[in-house]
This record gives structure tokens, C-alpha cells and sequence, in this order.
């Protein structure tokens, strides 16, 4: 389909965009896997920290093959510390879909996209614009932000039907560019670089003649948006513990759970103002089905996650009883502690790993690598 004619704020953006936009790993070779692959990660995850990821990633998985034939406990321990798992999870699972399902075939559409696991308008719209060159809009939040200066929009940008109409309104704009992918990339990256939250740099923005707020001086005060609420914060309790050999319990967290897959030590949330170390020894038999005596506390670790934050309280257990069983896990295993880094941990279990291993809590672990599963 041919663009429509020109508007003149969208070739004033494009030209600062083709002037301006960041050298970054993905748009070198926009194929749909590494464009495909971008976008999980930049989904709740900005470009810096991406970055890093996606090189590693690509090196491990270059293509669409190895990935769906890798085992998805490598495929989580890529992504350790990017957080939001459940990206991993359906990367995975969509790579199985297009390898095996689809015949190695690529959705081509944003309603094709929509249809996989983990793929909701705005990655469909951005992977089906630049891989394919679909004239459909992206808005997230900087797009959301931008809007809603550039068109004076009073309203709340986190309620959804604001949310439709400014995707309707985009439709006409994004068709009347040549690059529909350029346009969606060009309007993140001006939101995310030029119109930011706080301070927007909006002398060096090149739609400020068009901008509604900047005219007006309300730039300040827009976009309109709910308070975010307070995090509800969990006290957790949890046990390293330690068989006779040296090795160390860990668990395997249920995989329609948060942080599902991943591999943890032990342990659970707070029952009232039950003593944390009791707390550590019902979590753990609970869990696992072993009695543990708790000898010695190791420093706190505090997380924050998007909705809440965890207070976790790691104590040093020797093993007393029991063979362990995945009662409330997908399985459970002695290692070695050698082998930790093997396998896939929250950045959580990971600050307790780094204090269990720091010089003043040196200990003897014993010399047997080989882990025992249950």
C-alpha cells in the first residue's frame, strides 16, 4: 500500500531520526528474529540495560532453531537478572510454535503476532512495522507520554480507552510514512531520548512547533496518570541447606508461578510474628519434606519487584531428616555449591549466593560435584 501524503511533523521526525537514533544491535540487521527477540526484551526493560542481553543471547541463540531446540532452563539462565521471566518462558515456547507448528514459518501481520504466547499489541505492532514493514502504530509509554504533549491530551494515559484512541489517531500518521518501522522506532526514541518524564528537552525536540504543550506551557504537567500505589512489602524466610556431604538443597519453583523455572533456595513468606527461624524450618519442610536445625543468619537481602518488595532472611541449616521431595516445587536437588552458577537463580537467591560465599563466612562444603536428583 502506498503512504499517504505527507504530514509535515512526521518528515520533520523522520529526518531527525535518521540524524539522531542510536547505533544499537538489533536495528544493524532488522531480521524478525533479532527484531523479535529486541522486543521481549525491551518489554518493561530500558534500552541500556537490554543491550548486553540481547548481544549474549545472539551468541548463544543466533537463530530461531537454536533456540526452540535449547532446553528452556539455558534459555532462563540468559536471562537471569533481566527479570519478568515469563518473557523467557514465552520466547521459548513461541520459537517451538514457529519452528515446529508454523514450519520454520514467520507471522507476518500484527493480528498474526497477537495470536502467540506473550505478544500483546505493542510488541506485535513493533515486530510486525519493522520486520515487515506493516503500517500499524506502536504506543507504549514514551509513545503514550509524547502523545499526550504533542496533542494537549488531558486525559489518563493509563486507562485503556485513552490507550485505543490514541492508537486510532496514530493510524493516519504512521500510514503516511514511507518506513512505518522508522516512524514507531523514531516516536520511542523521542520519547525515550527528547520528551522524557521529568525535565524534556523540548528546545532540542523537532515537533515542538506542532506540540499543543509546549505552546501552551503545560508540558510540565503532562500526561495526566494515576498514582502509582504503594508496593505491599513480604518478610521471607530462607534456608541454605547443607546434607552431610557439603551440598546445598535448592528447589525449582512451580512454572505457573512468578519467577517460574528458576531455581531457588528453600523457603516462604512470614506466618505473623512467628520466629524467622521457624519460619525457615516449616517453608523448608514444607517444600521439600526435610527437617533442618537453623544454625547461623547470613546478611538480609532486600528486592523489589513491580508490585511488591521481599525482605528475605537467609539462615545457614544443616539437613536432620528426611529424603527431600518437590512437595510445593517442580523439583528439588543436592549440588555442589560449584555448581550454582549452573543454573538458572533470581537476582535475589544470587545476593544470598554472594554473601555465602564471602570470606567471613567461609565454611567447609565438601568435595563431590555430582548432583542428586529426587
Amino acid at each position: 500500500m502506498q503512504p499517504l501524503s505527507p504530514i509535515p511533523w512526521v518528515a520533520a521526525l523522520l529526518a531527525w531520526y535518521s540524524k539522531h537514533r542510536r547505533a544499537l544491535p538489533w536495528r544493524n540487521q532488522p531480521t524478525p528474529y533479532r527484531v523479535w527477540i529486541s522486543e521481549v526484551m525491551l518489554q518493561q526493560t530500558q534500552v541500556p540495560t537490554a543491550i548486553p542481553y540481547f548481544r549474549r543471547f545472539l551468541k548463544r541463540f543466533p537463530s530461531l532453531p537454536s533456540l526452540a531446540t535449547s532446553p528452556l532452563e539455558e534459555v532462563l539462565r540468559l536471562w537471569e537478572g533481566l527479570g519478568y521471566y515469563a518473557r523467557a518462558r514465552n520466547l521459548h515456547r513461541t520459537a517451538q510454535i514457529i519452528a515446529h507448528d508454523r514450519k520454520g514459518r514467520w507471522p507476518r501481520t500484527f493480528m498474526e503476532w497477537q495470536m502467540l504466547p506473550g505478544i500483546g499489541r505493542y510488541t506485535a505492532a513493533a515486530i510486525a512495522s519493522i520486520a515487515f514493514g506493516e503500517s500499524v502504530p506502536v504506543v507504549d509509554g514514551n509513545v503514550l507520554r509524547l502523545l499526550s504533549r504533542l496533542w494537549g491530551v488531558r486525559k489518563n494515559i493509563r486507562n485503556p480507552r485513552v490507550q485505543s484512541d490514541f492508537f486510532r489517531k496514530l493510524q493516519s500518521p504512521v500510514a503516511s510514512a514511507s518506513d512505518p518501522g522508522s516512524f514507531n522506532q523514531a516516536m520511542m526514541e523521542l520519547g525515550a531520548r527528547i520528551c522524557t518524564p521529568r525535565n524534556p528537552h523540548c528546545a532540542e525536540c523537532p515537533l515542538n512547533s506542532e506540540c499543543k504543550a509546549y505552546r501552551a506551557g503545560t508540558v510540565a504537567r503532562l500526561p495526566v496518570g494515576r498514582r502509582p500505589t504503594p508496593k505491599r512489602r513480604e518478610t521471607v524466610g530462607v534456608g541454605i541447606v547443607f546434607d552431610r556431604h557439603g551440598h546445598i538443597l535448592i528447589a525449582r519453583r512451580p512454572a505457573n508461578r512468578l519467577l517460574g523455572g528458576l531455581w531457588e533456595f528453600p523457603g516462604g513468606r512470614r506466618q505473623g510474628e512467628e520466629p524467622l527461624e521457624e519460619t525457615v524450618r516449616r517453608e523448608v519442610r514444607e517444600e521439600t519434606g526435610v527437617e533442618v536445625a537453623v544454625e547461623k543468619p547470613l546478611p538480609v537481602v532486600r528486592h523489589a519487584y513491580s508490585h511488591f518488595a521481599v525482605e528475605l532472611h537467609p539462615f545457614l541449616c544443616r539437613h536432620i531428616r528426611g529424603t527431600p521431595h518437590p512437595l510445593a516445587a517442580d523439583e528439588v536437588r543436592w549440588v555442589h555449591a560449584n555448581e550454582l552458577r549452573h543454573y538458572p537463580f533470581p537476582a535475589a537467591n544470587r545476593k544470598i549466593e554472594k554473601s555465602l560465599f564471602a570470606p567471613k563466612n567461609h565454611f567447609s562444603i565438601g568435595n563431590d560435584p555430582r548432583p542428586r536428583r529426587f
